[in-house]
């Protein structure tokens, strides 16, 4: 398992808008082949920060079953628009206790 975490700086006054945006987005990304889990947080001291946890069955499954896809591009279309910058991605794994 992988985790992709997305790090999203959204424009200010647009912290609502996004959230919507994201409700109705959201059922594409888990509807996504690999797709285990899906959650987006949002900053407490930082508004219009919102960080995206997907666990994936691979990176693998999040860049060429997610991201190559049309199905990424319909994500994006709902969300993009209230991005302030492209959103900073990084994958993850667990450390063993």
């Amino acid at each position: 398992m992988v985790l992709e975490v997305a790090l999203i700086d959204v424009i200010p006054g647009h912290e609502d808008e996004f959230a919507a945006a994201y409700a109705k987005a959201k059922a594409i990304l888990t509807g996504a082949e690999g797709c285990r889990s899906v959650r987006m947080t949002r900053g407490i001291e930082s508004e219009s920060r919102f960080v995206l946890l997907v666990e994936w069955d691979s990176v693998e499954a999040h860049e060429e079953q997610f991201r190559a896809t049309e199905r990424f591009q319909q994500w994006r279309a709902l969300i993009g628009a209230h991005f302030a910058n492209p959103p900073r991605v990084e994958h993850f794994v667990d450390v063993p206790a």
